[in-house]
């Protein structure tokens, strides 16, 4: 069983909402503090390249997305207008006026988890674009991914307890971004921070409450994304010990089931689409820990499958409240070692 590729087709779609996405600006989500009459400005006022995709993180992560199919396919035909979106967005003035924003005292935890993680994704895949173009846009980037970082520095350490859900304050899934994006760009720093806190946190856990899953508007799963984030940290045997006393069941476990959406007009019930691509990456990975020939290899990278070919249909679906993040999670599913 053979996880499938992204094609050019495909990449093409995607590209092509993106596209669409990353100048839209309404309908949005500010997650915006006001501190006077004179904060009340319109979203591409205060951030002048990350103002549409609906919200501020998902504007980052459609833009890690546009990155990513630039960097993968020479031939798209959506490549030159990609670059000439990037290279409009990442101006230095506008990096910088995004840099201002978030570090005001008034927004410490301005996106803090989750678009913090994608941010740091989007430098990361930035940071290995070959090219003078994209190393002048991850120079240009990097003060605003320092500034999360060195937030985080800060932050973790006063934490005594991880967030658990499957939504965007989930901590697993920000220290495995996070993680990512220390180890490519030799941020020692960020790497012990994030290693420290993560065997703090879940180094002991065990039995994982696996039947609890899914919740109704997750996008995310709680044990699968621990997982995938202690993947990183611990050595290949280490790592299977641990996954033993998380997951004990995890070959029958009803996370290898793709979950059943019901209301994708709904934009909370549309985050179970999400949650299929999600399951998807985690279980793929988690598949890579195992020989190609073991069954629990074969059953896993089987469900990560059937997880894809249960959301994959829905990545274009003509509404926006799907289209302006789901093509993202699609894409890092399907290029997870790329």
């Amino acid at each position: 069983m053979t996880f499938p590729a992204l094609d050019k087709k495909t990449a093409s779609a995607f590209a092509r909402m993106a596209l669409a996405g990353v100048v839209r600006e309404y309908p949005h989500k500010p997650d915006h503090v006001l501190t006077c009459a004179a904060d009340a400005r319109t979203p591409r006022e205060d951030h002048p390249l990350f103002y549409g995709c609906y919200d501020w993180h998902s504007a980052v992560h459609s833009h890690w997305l546009l990155v990513r199919l630039w960097r993968l396919f020479n031939e798209l035909p959506e490549r030159p207008a990609i670059e000439a979106r990037l290279a409009a967005h990442f101006q230095a003035e506008k990096i910088l006026a995004e840099r201002d924003y978030a570090a005001s005292p008034d927004r410490v935890a301005f996106e803090r988890p989750y678009g913090w993680a994608w941010l740091f994704k989007l430098a990361q895949e930035l940071h290995v674009s070959p090219g003078p173009r994209a190393a002048s846009w991850y120079a240009g980037l990097r003060p605003l991914a320092e500034l999360f970082s060195a937030r985080l520095i800060e932050w973790l350490p006063r934490q005594r307890y991880p967030v658990r859900s499957g939504l965007h304050a989930n901590t697993a899934f920000m220290l495995g971004f996070a993680f990512d994006y220390a180890q490519t760009t030799a941020n020692i720093p960020l790497a012990q921070a994030v290693r420290e806190t993560s065997l703090r946190f879940f180094a002991a856990d065990c039995a994982a409450p696996s039947q609890w899953e899914p919740g109704g508007n997750e996008f995310l799963s709680p044990s699968l994304v621990e997982a995938d984030l202690m993947r990183r940290l611990l050595g290949a045997n280490e790592f299977k010990a641990w996954l033993e006393h998380w997951l004990p069941d995890l070959a029958s476990s009803g996370l290898l089931r793709p979950v059943e959406v019901t209301d994708r007009r709904d934009p909370q019930g549309g985050h179970l689409d999400g949650l299929n691509l999600s399951r998807a990456w985690c279980l793929r990975s988690l598949a890579s820990t195992f020989a190609a020939d073991t069954p629990l290899h074969q059953r896993l990278t089987q469900s990560a499958c059937d997880h894809l070919h249960a959301a994959l249909p829905w990545v274009e679906s003509g509404e926006f409240l799907g289209e302006h993040w789901l093509a993202t999670f699609a894409a890092y599913a399907m290029t997870r070692d790329e």
